[in-house]
């Protein structure tokens, strides 16, 4: 029998590149004031060009307005808004747009199949070095979104940003706070292994995350995490030749395959097509999954567990 691997078909909405913050790895901000906010409009017509038969996440992915900030509320609206633009049109939103408020956080509930948030990395260190001009990374202040998202039932999307400066050590005590919250609440569904790649537009002089690294990361989480934790690495970020070993380490999930990687967008998204030519030869069945997995559909709403389960059935996602 193959061994099997998922991934999600994704498609993304940027409702504002602007970011107050300036992370130094960062290849997606833009200065506040640089970018014009995508209208509802805008996004209806970029959705219905897409199959609704085969795309089943919509990541609503966004640069991070202040809290304080006197836009925050039309943000947050706006974002909203897109998610039920996209549950109107038979797609799951799935969200990640920095850290939010318990009420921001329980609206967005209504909406959104999952939500997700980055951890990066724990050690308060990196406030002073890549973080240095990014407040919202604050460490306490993302923890805090995991366990709201488990005192509220949002099935989560976490994950560890890796080369950035920190030592095994640091990994270690990121992936054990990732798993203390999971057996506290149940609400992690995956944990996502992202090497830092060199992009264009980044300031921080440092290579990318070192190949061997990752494999030997990826086993440092799989002894760590829960089972029912799924890894998920980006494979437009891993080397070819170290594909094999990734797996071989946990990587049970690809994440997200969509037209453009936002976040790095100097490394193409392979396509599922290309995915299936290189796994099948190797004995590995690449499946589509949805942007929740199926031991959380109880967490949701009636409306959106119709939803779930239409677009299961028609991705063939059991």
């Amino acid at each position: 029998m193959n061994k099997v691997v998922t991934y999600s078909p994704a498609y993304t909405l940027v409702p504002t590149y602007e970011c107050f913050n300036r992370c130094s790895y960062c290849n997606f901000r833009v200065d506040i004031g640089k970018d014009i906010w995508l209208t509802i409009s805008a996004a209806k017509n970029k959705l219905k060009n897409l199959p609704s038969t085969q795309i089943a996440e919509i990541l609503v992915l966004s640069g991070e307005v202040h809290p304080a900030s006197s836009r925050r509320a039309s943000w947050f609206e706006r974002i909203y808004q897109l998610c039920e633009l996209a549950l109107s049109m038979d797609f799951l939103p799935h969200t990640n747009v920095g850290p939010l408020s318990w009420q921001e956080m329980k609206q967005l509930k209504q909406v959104n199949v999952s939500l997700g948030l980055m951890l990066e990395q724990l050690n308060p260190k990196f406030l002073t070095t890549v973080h240095r001009q990014a407040p919202s990374k604050k460490p306490e202040l993302r923890l805090q979104q995991l366990e709201w998202a488990g005192k509220l039932k949002i099935p989560f999307t976490t994950g560890l940003l890796l080369g950035i400066g920190e030592t095994k050590a640091d990994r270690q005590e990121t992936l054990e706070a990732i798993a203390n919250i999971h057996r506290k609440w149940g609400n992690i569904q995956e944990v996502i292994l992202q090497p830092h790649s060199v992009g264009s537009r980044q300031q921080l002089n440092a290579p990318s995350f070192t190949p061997h690294l990752l494999v030997e990361t990826i086993a440092q989480a799989r002894a760590i995490l829960p089972d029912s934790i799924a890894i998920q690495i980006p494979p437009n970020l891993v080397t070819p030749q170290f594909f094999w070993d990734c797996l071989a380490a946990g990587a049970t999930d690809l994440g997200g395959i969509s037209p453009k990687d936002e976040v790095n967008p100097d490394y193409p998204h392979p396509t599922k097509d290309y995915l299936e030519k290189i796994l099948e030869p190797a004995g590995w069945q690449l499946k589509p999954r949805l942007p929740v997995y199926q031991q959380y559909y109880s967490w949701l709403s009636p409306a959106l567990q119709s939803a779930v389960k239409a677009k299961a059935k028609a991705l063939k996602c059991f």
